[in-house]
C-alpha cells in the first residue's frame, strides 16, 4: 500500500481546521461591526457578553486542536513505521468525516445530542486506530 496516502486525510483535517480558524475572526468582526459586542469583549479571550453564535467557532477550533493531535501523531507514526494499511486509511477518512460533520453541526444548528454522538464516534474510531497500531493484525 502507498504509505503517503495517509497524508490525504491529515490534509483534509488541516483544511477543516483552517476553515474554522477563518470563521472565528469573521464572526467576531461581524459582531463588533453590528455593535453586538465591543473589541474589549475579546481583550482577555471572550467576555460573558459574547453571544454563542460568535463564541462557538472559537470553541470548535479548540476542539480541532485537542484530540486530533493524537490523530496527527498516529498518522505520522503509521507512515514512518511503514504500517499504513487499507483499514487504517479507511478509519482515518472516517475519523475526518466524523470530525467534519461534528464541526458542521457545531457551527450550524448545534444540536447537543447529535454533536455528542459524532464526537463520541470519532473518538471511538481514533481509539480503534491506536489499538490497531499497538496490536497489529500479525501479532
Amino acid at each position: 500500500m502507498e504509505q503517503a496516502l495517509i497524508f490525504q486525510p491529515m490534509g483534509a483535517l488541516v483544511a477543516l481546521t483552517f476553515l474554522v480558524l477563518c470563521n472565528v475572526p469573521l464572526r467576531r468582526f461581524r459582531a463588533v461591526g453590528s455593535k453586538t459586542v465591543t473589541r474589549d469583549d475579546f481583550k482577555f479571550g471572550e467576555s460573558a457578553r459574547v453571544p454563542g453564535d460568535v463564541a462557538i467557532p472559537n470553541r470548535n477550533l479548540m476542539n480541532l486542536l485537542e484530540l486530533p493531535i493524537l490523530f496527527y501523531v498516529l498518522c505520522l507514526a503509521l507512515f514512518v513505521s511503514d504500517r499504513v494499511t487499507e483499514l487504517q486509511l479507511w478509519l482515518a477518512w472516517i475519523y475526518v468525516a466524523l470530525r467534519a460533520t461534528h464541526s458542521l453541526v457545531h457551527l450550524t444548528f448545534n444540536h447537543v445530542v447529535v454533536r455528542l454522538l459524532l464526537f463520541g464516534l470519532s473518538n471511538f474510531v481514533l481509539m480503534a486506530m491506536w489499538i490497531l497500531f499497538f496490536v497489529p493484525a500479525s501479532a
